[in-house]
């Protein structure tokens, strides 16, 4: 699965999920195969430190749904730090 403005093709697979920045490639993926009674998430940067690094997490369900929402509270913090409260 690609998108315009979405990473490289790298990897590609059911699951994939990339990421943008600023309308430009952000050139990472993230993608999440289901593995036994769990999940297996790959993290793939093009770029670290000079080389491109892949981060595996192999999670059990109880695992993966503890990082799910995580994931999602980090996410749902930042975007509300994004925003100005107007002036009263």
């Amino acid at each position: 699965m690609s998108e315009p403005g979405q990473g490289d093709r790298r990897g590609e697979r059911q699951g994939d999920r990339r990421g943008e920045r600023s309308g430009r490639e952000a050139g990472w993926s993230l993608s999440a195969t289901p593995e036994g009674e769990g999940v297996r998430l790959e993290l793939g940067l093009p770029d670290l430190g000079g080389r491109p690094v892949t981060a595996v997490i192999r999670l059990d369900r109880g695992e993966a749904r503890a990082f799910a929402r995580a994931l999602l509270a980090a996410a749902g913090d930042a975007t509300e730090r994004t925003f100005v409260e107007p002036d009263r």
